[in-house]
């Protein structure tokens, strides 16, 4: 019996494992990652194209030296952990050592078949949609692959520069060089690459998972918060404020929630006072404590 209930207890540890919010992160950067081998792969080497950070670097080596790109990524982003480790704490980097594992291992998977085209303009911009969708997972993971995106995340952590344009800034650094190995076209084709990677990198963690911030102005704030507690399941802030042109007192209600819960804040507001005031905007990053401790 003692044994029967040792065994029900591991299985239910690796069920509950499944719907743990930590193993669905590890899977979305192993996603993530498989998706920039991809784009590699398929799309970026056999076109001869460059690309940004630490694999642009590894590129060059391929290029010139018919170094793997395993091998050398592995290496160089090794040390860099390193360096990511004092700025994005532990978290992060064993986020990011993970996916450096992932990167690695699928850089190693053979190459089934190669999309050939004269019309180069294709593959560079599958290979930006490509790597901006992988870097928008990873990175809304909590990792990332080192190289750029870890100068990235601390710049957007101590700067507020968006993660995607920040990355963009640290690649261009490594494949304006590249001009010497690849060609004057086929670096402005990698710069029209990782532009298209920063831009939808933006997008996919603006939209995908982000946080919004809402302000809400009503004379009925005391029901709409009511309502809001109640369906969200969090608290909200309330602020006192005064119309500089009306002279009047106004009550203000601020909450962050994600963009799913959104679609139910707008209809419960609207129902509780049609005319109401809601304000909504972006939110870069959400630190400290959560949620519904700190509003």
């Amino acid at each position: 019996m003692l044994r029967e209930d040792n065994g029900r207890k591991k299985m239910q540890g690796l069920w509950n494992l499944k719907d743990n919010k930590t193993f669905w992160e590890y899977a979305g950067i192993a996603l993530g990652t498989l998706v920039y081998t991809i784009s590699l792969n398929y799309f970026l080497l056999p076109t001869r194209l460059g690309e940004g950070g630490v694999v642009g670097l590894t590129t060059m080596f391929y290029y010139t030296l018919g170094i793997p790109l395993y091998l050398t990524n592995f290496i160089l982003n090794g040390i860099l952990i390193v360096v990511g480790y004092r700025f994005l704490g532990k978290k992060t980097v064993i986020r990011s050592l993970w996916a450096i594992v992932c990167l690695t291992v699928f850089l190693k998977f053979p190459v089934i078949a190669v999309y050939h085209t004269d019309q180069t303009v294709i593959p560079t911009m599958v290979s930006g949609v490509l790597t901006g969708i992988s870097m928008g997972i990873i990175l809304r993971c909590g990792g990332t692959i080192a190289g750029s995106t870890i100068l990235a995340k601390i710049a957007n952590r101590y700067l507020g520069v968006q993660t995607g344009s920040a990355t963009l800034f640290f690649d261009l650094g490594v494949a304006a060089p590249m001009v010497f190995i690849i060609g004057f076209q086929n670096t402005l084709l990698t710069i029209l690459q990782l532009y298209i990677a920063a831009v939808l990198t933006n997008q996919f963690l603006a939209r995908v998972g982000a946080k919004k911030a809402i302000f809400i102005i009503s004379d009925s704030h005391e029901s709409i918060a009511a309502s809001l507690s109640n369906e969200l399941h969090q608290g909200i802030t309330v602020f006192k404020g005064r119309g500089f042109y009306s002279g009047k007192e106004q009550t203000m209600l601020y909450l962050v929630c994600t963009s799913p819960q959104l679609t139910k804040v707008v209809p419960i507001v609207e129902s509780v006072d049609a005319k109401a005031l809601i304000v909504v905007e972006h939110v870069r990053s959400v630190r400290g404590l959560q949620m519904h401790q700190l509003l």
